[in-house]
């Protein structure tokens, strides 16, 4: 039998493509990741207004809120109020750096709005709780609005990424709030702090906070679905640095840090456990420790479109379930479309990433 000519294998083996047979472009993938998150902002804004319309004066019955709640439980009210300060600086920075991404950017505007009702909700539970006077709130705002917020990433990959974990923990927050406010803590200095109108409070803002959570993981999905080495390494980065928003710059964050802790509210416990192991399981991640070992797989260099050429990485985690999860994203948008009449003239349609582990 004769041998095959070297020189021919070689030239045969040159023009072999660079990536495997139904991979997509970079500029397919980033189109279909932007018809999602479009799609899904038109499905969201829908939802939020038939469903989350309440108003941060009118929802509330203030003035039957206590006037004698203890002074760690108005330290943290004070806190969330500062944090909230910032929601000005929080939605300008992520608009821009969204800005050529419609439906990202307008989502930012429809979050800023729904962020600036937690500010005056805040505010409210400072003025009806009588532990400040109007005149220090007000001082107390002046400060606070003399530092500008600067978001901690500046591509929208680590921005997604990052809001995650941080309307995630901030859900954690108000949750933990109002089991205080439903006098079901376990910490004695809160078991005189029953109050049904914070708890209410309490429980209405974590219910917008859990929307903001589950439009942005819908967002991470996809890109962990079409770019998965490199949203695999943004992830890692981001559970490394994290670090919940306005605290290096709100002038008694470490007195609100602490107190938060003392009172089980949120603490580097509910960090792990309730934030970063419940968001990675939503990403298809076994744990903490399989996000790190998946680090170590995907030490590989994608071609020009990303495409990788080793399957490796999807052995660290549920790469099937991601896609089932933009599949059902996907389809939820599509039967928007046809509720409003939009799969008539421009329909969105899931396009499968030709990547994953073989059958």
């Amino acid at each position: 039998m004769l041998k095959p000519d070297q020189s021919i294998l070689q030239e045969l083996e040159e023009q072999r493509p660079s990536f495997a047979p139904g991979l997509l472009s970079r500029a397919e993938k980033d189109r279909l990741i932007e018809r999602g998150i479009a799609g899904l902002f038109r499905w969201y804004q829908a939802r939020s207004q038939a469903k989350r319309n309440w108003n941060p004066d009118r929802s509330f019955d203030w003035r039957n809120f206590r006037t004698d709640l203890s002074p760690e439980l108005n330290t943290v009210l004070e806190g969330f109020y500062a944090v909230e300060q910032y929601a000005p600086d929080y939605t300008v920075r992520t608009i821009q750096m969204n800005r050529r991404s419609y439906g990202r950017s307008q989502f930012q505007i429809r979050w800023g709005s729904e962020e600036e009702k937690h500010s005056d909700l805040w505010l409210n539970t400072l003025l009806f709780s009588r532990y400040r006077s109007p005149e220090w709130i007000e001082d107390y705002q002046n400060t606070l609005r003399e530092q500008v917020w600067q978001t901690p990433w500046d591509d929208p990959l680590h921005g997604t990424l990052y809001v995650v974990f941080q309307e995630r923990a901030t859900q954690l927050n108000y949750l933990n709030t109002a089991i205080i406010a439903r006098g079901k803590s376990d910490k004695p200095e809160h078991k005189d702090d029953i109050d049904p109108i914070l708890a209410q409070a309490a429980e209405t803002i974590a219910i917008d906070e859990a929307a903001h959570y589950y439009f942005f993981l819908e967002i991470a999905r996809l890109f962990l679905y079409y770019y998965p080495a490199e949203t695999v390494e943004a992830l890692f980065d981001v559970i490394k640095h994290f670090a919940m928003p306005a605290l290096d710059i709100i002038p008694n964050a470490k007195q609100l840090g602490e107190q938060l802790y003392r009172s089980g509210i949120y603490g580097p416990r509910e960090f792990s456990s309730d934030v970063v192991q419940v968001a990675l399981r939503n990403l298809g991640f076994e744990s903490r420790a399989a996000l790190t070992r998946g680090i170590k797989k995907t030490r590989l260099v994608p071609d020009e479109d990303g495409n990788l050429f080793d399957s490796s990485i999807f052995e660290l985690f549920d790469y099937n379930s991601v896609e089932l999860a933009v599949k059902k994203l996907f389809g939820k948008v599509q039967k928007y479309e046809q509720e409003v009449g939009l799969d008539a003239i421009k329909p969105t349609e899931f396009k499968s990433s030709g990547m994953g582990p073989a059958e």
